[in-house]
C-alpha cells in the first residue's frame, strides 16, 4: 500500500502528511475523523511484515502500552492492519524531540527536571511489566508546557536492532547497557542504564561511549569506565557525577534498582551538591576483569605505548566476556525445536504430533465455527521456535457455535473486525446517546458473550452523538399548554402539584429548567399550582354594610369601610362600589374597601322676600 496524503487507514485516519522515518517503522500525522482529533500512526516497514514472529510480538506489545495512561507516556490508542501494513495509531505530541533539545543546549536544571520525567514514566511501565529496552533522547518529546513524554513503549520490545548478531538483542548501541550488549536477560535496571546515558548527554551534550560502529560502541559499554560528566561540564555538582556514574554502573546490581530510587537520589543531589556519601558512587562503575590491570602496565610505558596498550586491553577484555557470555549461553540453553502445525487437526492427532516432536500438551475449549474437537488455536505458533519438553496450548473447538465477543464502547470499524473474525454478520444501526462517544458502539443485540450460531446476524447500534433538544421555558403557560409544547418536542412530561397563589393548572415550575438540553425521550417534570392560598373578590356592591362585611370576612378577607355621602335614601348603609373589583383574584387575608352609602336628606331653603323701601319725608 503507498502512504500518502489523503490515504484512509482502518475507515477512520485520514493521512496528512510524514512526520518522519526509524529503522522499524514510518510515523505520519493523520486526522481521527471519529473523535476529530490529530494523531500520530507509526506504519511497521513491510519488509518486517514478512516476519510473522515479529508481528506477532509488535501486536502483543502494542496491546500492552495501550494500557500505559500516564502524564509522562505518550498514550496508544488503536492498532490495525491496512493491505498489510501493520500500525498503531498513538497521542500525537506537538514539540520536540529530547535530541533536539540537547542538540540546542540544555542547562543542569532542565536536564535534571527532564530526566526526572522520563524516570516517572519509566516507573509507571516497569510497575505495569513493562521495560522499555530502547529509551534515547529521541524516543522523549517535550511538549510547549515542557512536560517530557516517553514513546515506543513496547514498541521498542518488538522492534529490529543495531546490531542484531544473535537475534536477542534490541536497541541502539549508544544507549545500550552492557547486559543487553551482551545478548544478556534485561530487565528494569537496564532501562535505568539508558537514562543515565541520556542524562549523561543532557548535561555534557555527547553520550558516554561513541565509535565508528555500533559493534565497537557496545564493546565499549561492556568494557570502558566512562568520564565523570564534570570533566567535560564545570557546571555538573560532585553529587551528580556520583548520581549519573551510579546509573551507568556495569553490574546491574550496583545501579538504582528503581526508577524512583533515580529520582530520589537527583532530588538528594540538587539538595546538597557536595555530595557527601554520594561522591564514592564512582566506584560502581568499574571496567571489565583484566582491563585494570592491563591499564597499570601500560603506564609504565610511554604516552604512545600506554595508549595503544589500555585501548588494546580494554578490547581484548571485552571481547572475552562478552565471548565468555556466548559460550556460556551456548552451553547452557536448552534444545529448542520446530514447532509442529497442527492447526485444524483433531485434538487427537494434534496430540500425537506434538508429543512425537517432544513438547507437552494442554488444552482450552471454546466455541467456534470450525467442527467439534478440531484445534483452532496454537500457542506457540507453527514453525516457530520452542524448547524441547515446553507446553503448546491448544484452543480446541467445541462445534458450530461461537460466543459474541464484546463490542461496547469499541469503534465501529474494530468492532465489525470482531464480529468478523468470530464468523459473524454484522448490521447497524444509529441511535443518540450522551454516554458513548459518536462512531462508537452503545451495545449489540446479542449482547457479548451470549452463545450463537455460526454466520449468526449481530446487530450494533452505534452512538451518533447526543442529539440535545433545548429545553424551552414554560412557567407561567397552563398545564394544557406547557405539556402540549413539551410533548411536541419529543420529551416525555410528568406533571407534580403544589399548594402556591398562583391560579390553579398554572406552571410555576420545571424540572430541570430553562435552556436545558437534553435527548428527545428525556422526562421532564413540570409543577402546577392547585391555587391553594388565593382568594377570588365577590361581588358586594348594593349589599348592606353588614351583609357585605359578612361575606368578605367569610372569604377570610379583611374588609375597610368608608363611608360616603349619598342623597338617595335607597343607597343608604348599602355598598356603592368596592375595591378591587368582583372577580379579582387576591391573597387570603388582602385587604377589599368597600363604600357605604350615608344617606343626609336635602332641606331646601327658600330665599327671604324682597321688600320696598319708601323714602321718608324730612
Amino acid at each position: 500500500m503507498r502512504l500518502e496524503q489523503g490515504t484512509r487507514i482502518g475507515d477512520r485516519y485520514t493521512l496528512i502528511g510524514r512526520l518522519g522515518s526509524g529503522g522499524m517503522a514510518d510515523v505520519w500525522l493523520a486526522q481521527d475523523e471519529m473523535l476529530n482529533r490529530r494523531v500520530a500512526l507509526k506504519f511497521l516497514h513491510e519488509r518486517f511484515a514478512q516476519d510473522a514472529q515479529f508481528v506477532h510480538r509488535f501486536r502483543r506489545e502494542a496491546e500492552a502500552a495501550a494500557g500505559l495512561q500516564h502524564a509522562n507516556v505518550v498514550g496508544v490508542f488503536d492498532r490495525g492492519e491496512a493491505d498489510g501494513r501493520h500500525w498503531i495509531a498513538m497521542e500525537y505530541v506537538e514539540g520536540a524531540s529530547l535530541k533536539e533539545l540537547i542538540a540546542r543546549g540544555l542547562s543542569v536544571g532542565e536536564s535534571i527536571e527532564l530526566l526526572r520525567q522520563v524516570l516517572s514514566g519509566a516507573k509507571f511501565a516497569h510497575a505495569r511489566g513493562i521495560v522499555h529496552r530502547d529509551l534515547k533522547p529521541q524516543n522523549v518529546l517535550v511538549d510547549a508546557e515542557g512536560r517530557a513524554r516517553v514513546t515506543d513503549f513496547g514498541i521498542a520490545r518488538a522492534g529490529a536492532s543495531e546490531i542484531t548478531a544473535t537475534g536477542s538483542v534490541l536497541g541502539t548501541a549508544q544507549y545500550l547497557s552492557p547486559e543487553q550488549a551482551q545478548g544478556l536477560d534485561v530487565n528494569a535496571t537496564s532501562d535505568i542504564y539508558s537514562v543515565g546515558v541520556m542524562l549523561y548527554e543532557a548535561l555534557t551534550g555527547r553520550v558516554p561511549f561513541d565509535a565508528d560502529s555500533p559493534v565497537a560502541v557496545a564493546l565499549k559499554q561492556v568494557s570502558e569506565r566512562p568520564r565523570p560528566p564534570s570533566e567535560l561540564n564545570p557546571r555538573v555538582t560532585p553529587a551528580l557525577d556520583a548520581v549519573v556514574l551510579r546509573a551507568l554502573a556495569k553490574d546491574p546490581a550496583n545501579r538504582f534498582q528503581s526508577a524512583d530510587e533515580f529520582i530520589r537520589a537527583l532530588d538528594a543531589a540538587e539538595a546538597d551538591p557536595s555530595g557527601g556519601a554520594l561522591r564514592d558512587t564512582a566506584a560502581y562503575a568499574p571496567v571489565a576483569p583484566g582491563a585494570e590491570e592491563a591499564a597499570r602496565e601500560g603506564e609504565r610505558a610511554d604516552g604512545s605505548r600506554r595508549w595503544m596498550t589500555r585501548r588494546r586491553v580494554a578490547i581484548l577484555a571485552a571481547l572475552a566476556l562478552i565471548g565468555a557470555g556466548v559460550a556460556a549461553w551456548a552451553l547452557t540453553r536448552p534444545n529448542e525445536v520446530s514447532v509442529p502445525l497442527v492447526l485444524e487437526d483433531t485434538v487427537s492427532e494434534a496430540r500425537a504430533k506434538l508429543a512425537a516432536a517432544g513438547f507437552e500438551v494442554e488444552q482450552t475449549l471454546a466455541p467456534t465455527c470450525s467442527p467439534e474437537n478440531t484445534v483452532t488455536e496454537q500457542d506457540p505458533r507453527a514453525r516457530s521456535k520452542a524448547e524441547e519438553g515446553s507446553v503448546v496450548t491448544l484452543t480446541v473447538s467445541l462445534g458450530l457455535a461461537v460466543k459474541v465477543p464484546p463490542t461496547r464502547n469499541r469503534p465501529l470499524a474494530d468492532a465489525r473486525k470482531r464480529l468478523d473474525d468470530a464468523d459473524l454478520l454484522v448490521q447497524t444501526r444509529q441511535k443518540p446517546s450522551r454516554e458513548i462517544n459518536p462512531g462508537r458502539v452503545i451495545q449489540s443485540q446479542p449482547p457479548g458473550g451470549e452463545e450463537v450460531e455460526c454466520q449468526s446476524t449481530v446487530s450494533l447500534i452505534v452512538s451518533k452523538g447526543p442529539n440535545l433538544i433545548t429545553l424551552p421555558d414554560v412557567v407561567g403557560d397552563s398545564q394544557e399548554v406547557a405539556a402540549s409544547e413539551l410533548e411536541r418536542l419529543g420529551f416525555v412530561v410528568d406533571v407534580d402539584t403544589r399548594d402556591e397563589d398562583a391560579p390553579e393548572g398554572t406552571v410555576i415550575g420545571q424540572d430541570p429548567g430553562p435552556g436545558s438540553e437534553l435527548l428527545r425521550g428525556d422526562r421532564v417534570t413540570i409543577i402546577v399550582s392547585t391555587g391553594a392560598g388565593s382568594v377570588i373578590v365577590p361581588s358586594v356592591e348594593g349589599q348592606p354594610r353588614d351583609a357585605a362585611a359578612t361575606a368578605l370576612s367569610g372569604r377570610g378577607l379583611n374588609v375597610n369601610i368608608v363611608e360616603q355621602k349619598t342623597n338617595e335614601e335607597s343607597e343608604d348603609d348599602r355598598v356603592l362600589d368596592q375595591a378591587p373589583d368582583a372577580g379579582t383574584r387576591v391573597l387570603e387575608g388582602d385587604t377589599v374597601t368597600i363604600f357605604v352609602g350615608v344617606f343626609e336628606e336635602t332641606i331646601e331653603i327658600e330665599p327671604p322676600a324682597e321688600t320696598t323701601t319708601e323714602e321718608q319725608p324730612p
